[in-house]
C-alpha cells in the first residue's frame, strides 16, 4: 500500500478553486481607473448640486470596503485588493464632496446604525480570530445594508442619482474577476458582490425602471 502524502491527510484550511485567468492581473489597474472616473464624475455632480447623496450611506460605503481591503491584504491578496480599495476610496471622495453641496443630507436610519455595528463587529472578529475572511464577509453584509436606502432611492427617484459610478464599478469588478487565478472568499467574494449591486443600481438609474411600476 502506498504512503498517503502528508498534505492530503487533512482538509485544506480554505476552499480554493484554481482557474486560468482570462486576462493579466495588471488589468486591475484599468478597473481602478474606471472606478476613479466614475467616482470623480459623481463627486463633480455632487459639487454641482445635480445629485443629493446621503452622507451616512456614502461614509459607510467607504468604511466597509476599506475594512475588506485591509483584510484582503492580510490574506495575501494583492492585485485584486486594489479594486476593493477603490470601491472604498471613491465613496470617501463623494462623502467629502457632499459637504460642498447644500442638497446633501444626513439621514441616520436604523439600517445605517445596523451597518455601523456590523462594520465594527467585522473589525472585532478580525482581530479576535486573525482571519481576514471573516472581516470580508461581514464587510460585504455591512456594505449591502448601507446600500439599501440608495437601492430604494434609485428605484423611486433615479433622477437624484448618477449612473456612471455604478456602471464603472460593475466593469471594474468584472475585470477583477477575469484576472483571478485562484477563487477564494478573500480574492473573489467582494468583487462578485460589487459586480451584482453596481449592475443593479446602474440598471435602476440608467433606465428608470421604477417608473414602470408606478401606478397612477
Amino acid at each position: 500500500m502506498g504512503v498517503i502524502p502528508k498534505n492530503l491527510t487533512r482538509f485544506p484550511a480554505k476552499l480554493v478553486c484554481y482557474t486560468t485567468p482570462m486576462i493579466n492581473e495588471k488589468f486591475v489597474l484599468v478597473g481602478a481607473f474606471l472606478n476613479i472616473i466614475g467616482s470623480g464624475t459623481y463627486a463633480w455632480n455632487t459639487l454641482q448640486g445635480r445629485t443629493k447623496p446621503n452622507r451616512v450611506t456614502w461614509f459607510l460605503w467607504a468604511l466597509a470596503p476599506l475594512i475588506a481591503f485591509a483584510a484582503q491584504l492580510g490574506e495575501g491578496v494583492v492585485w485584486q485588493a486594489l479594486m476593493t480599495f477603490m470601491v472604498g476610496f471613491g465613496p470617501l471622495l463623494i462623502f467629502i464632496a457632499s459637504f460642498m453641496n447644500k442638497k446633501a443630507f444626513w439621514d441616520i436610519t436604523k439600517l445605517d446604525v445596523a451597518c455601523g455595528i456590523i462594520s465594527i463587529f467585522a473589525l472585532v472578529l478580525w482581530f479576535a480570530t486573525g482571519t481576514g475572511t471573516v472581516a470580508i464577509v461581514f464587510s460585504i453584509l455591512a456594505d449591502l445594508i448601507a446600500g439599501i436606502p440608495t437601492l430604494i432611492k434609485a428605484f423611486n427617484q433615479p433622477e437624484t442619482e448618477h449612473h456612471s459610478v455604478f456602471r464603472n464599478g460593475a466593469l471594474s469588478a468584472a475585470i477583477t474577476l477575469l484576472t483571478l487565478k485562484t477563487w477564494t472568499v478573500a480574492s473573489a467574494a467582494f468583487a462578485m458582490y460589487i459586480f451584482v449591486i453596481c449592475a443593479v443600481l446602474y440598471v435602476l438609474i440608467r433606465f428608470k425602471i421604477g417608473k414602470y411600476f408606478v401606478t397612477n
